[in-house]
């Protein structure tokens, strides 16, 4: 198994509307400039911010499904499927582009805070069928608590969200000091960002168990490259941590989009 953590200075950036919508973006588009360029089927993640309200003007998607997911305050979607929404905190709007779609996007604050993270699926197949938009607000997301754990699953098992890509998503919450274990099976990989707080991980089979830590706002990209699943442990530092959780395979069994991949 490898660990690689990547500091903001190795991410790419972005603005909309002037500046008022910010982001950071662990994986960039193409030619963007992130060190990582895609993981499996999953091609593009950024985190976004704006202060008071940015917006993005209508623009058109195919094949890819793009999920959008609050952190904080909220965001108004529109789309050429009639759809006219707000997603607030905690909640997830999936858009199934297929044959094509276009949307606008708005963020309100104050603080508005959120995540839009494109998933590939084989795009030729994706290109047949009919684009479809969903959203699920919070509460329709299970979570597992326990003292000083929160672990939401926002794709994955019991969650609502079914998409064609195969995603596991989680957004974990841990306070200072307390550790969470994964497991991570021969052949996937798990994309980590650190929103709030720091901490580090360890690798349980590991006889010296080297620590890694990592920092608020890093990205970490572990690779579980052997024949059997490994156990890593995430810990917290003393201020807590709130980290998204994204486990994908590290190969797929269709092509990929190519170009800067």
């Amino acid at each position: 198994m490898t660990i690689t953590i990547y500091p903001p200075e190795k991410q790419a950036v972005g603005n909309f509307d002037g500046g008022k919508i910010t982001e950071l973006k662990p994986i960039g588009f193409p030619r963007e400039g992130s060190a990582v360029k895609g993981i499996g089927p999953l091609f593009y993640w950024a985190w976004a911010h704006a202060k008071e309200e940015g917006h993005i003007p209508m623009h058109p998607h195919q094949a890819f499904e793009i999920i959008t997911y609050m952190v904080n305050a909220q965001a108004e979607h529109s789309d050429t499927l009639g759809t006219r929404s707000i997603v607030t905190a905690g909640g997830l709007q999936v858009m199934q582009t297929g044959s094509g779609v276009s949307h606008s996007e708005k963020f309100i604050g104050p603080d508005s805070e959120g995540f839009q993270i494109w998933f590939e699926p084989h795009l030729r197949e994706a290109l047949q069928r009919q684009p479809t938009y969903n959203q699920y607000d919070h509460e329709a997301f299970p979570a597992f608590e326990s003292a000083g754990l929160t672990v939401k699953t926002v794709i994955g098992e019991d969650s609502p969200v079914e998409l064609v890509a195969d995603v596991q998503m989680w957004d974990v919450e841990l306070a200072g000091g307390i550790s969470y274990n994964l497991k991570l099976e021969a052949g996937r990989s798990l994309a980590a960002l650190a929103i709030r707080g720091h901490g580090s991980w360890t690798l349980a089979l590991e006889a010296d168990k080297p620590v890694h830590p990592f920092n608020h706002k890093d990205f970490t990209v572990i690779e579980a490259e052997g024949e059997q699943a490994e156990d890593v442990v995430l810990t917290a530092a003393a201020e807590g941590l709130r980290m998204i959780l994204i486990e994908i395979p590290t190969e797929v069994d269709y092509p990929l989009y190519k170009n800067g991949r």
